[in-house]
């Protein structure tokens, strides 16, 4: 069988039910997270990026591994990516959250990037609220590496908001 290597609406919904219904703190991310902030889908996406509450990464980890997906690339703490049969790919994030608003998450090479409390927000998408990184956070987080064209096409879609 080969992998699933696209996600649809229907999967993303399906994963912030799983989050949702955790009761954990997130926010969508990625590709999907600019979508969100443009309010439709606009282009094809290979994984679902989440931001969540790294106090919660073993118990999402567990649930993840039990809806059926299993650990492709392990970065932990900075990330981990997870494949499922039926959904296809998620990028979870851990974000150490600080009672100020403030937040943090581990780079590769030991420190911590850090963000403040207008990097997170909301976004309706088909008429769901999605806690979604803010378009502020957004253009940072497409900084700083060499761009490829799902990069160019997200900031074109972040210049338009």
């Amino acid at each position: 069988m080969t992998k699933k290597e696209t996600t649809n609406i229907s999967d993303l919904f399906q994963v912030l039910d799983l989050l949702d219904n955790m009761k954990i703190q997130y926010w969508l991310d990625g590709g999907w997270g600019v979508d969100a902030l443009y309010g439709k889908q606009t282009r094809t996406h290979r994984d679902i990026d989440i931001d969540f509450d790294a106090q919660y990464h073993d118990e999402l980890l567990t649930l993840l591994q039990k809806k059926g997906y299993l650990i492709e690339t392990d970065c932990y703490p900075n990330r981990i990516e997870l494949h499922s049969e039926k959904l296809g790919y998620i990028d979870i994030h851990p974000f150490v959250l600080n009672s100020d608003g403030t937040s943090k998450q581990a780079d590769l090479n030991g420190g911590w990037y850090e963000f403040q409390p207008d990097f997170f927000g909301t976004a309706v998408l088909e008429g769901r609220t999605i806690p979604c990184i803010s378009l502020k956070a957004q253009k940072v987080f497409h900084t700083g590496y060499e761009l490829r064209d799902k990069d160019i096409h997200d900031l074109a879609i972040l210049e338009r908001i």
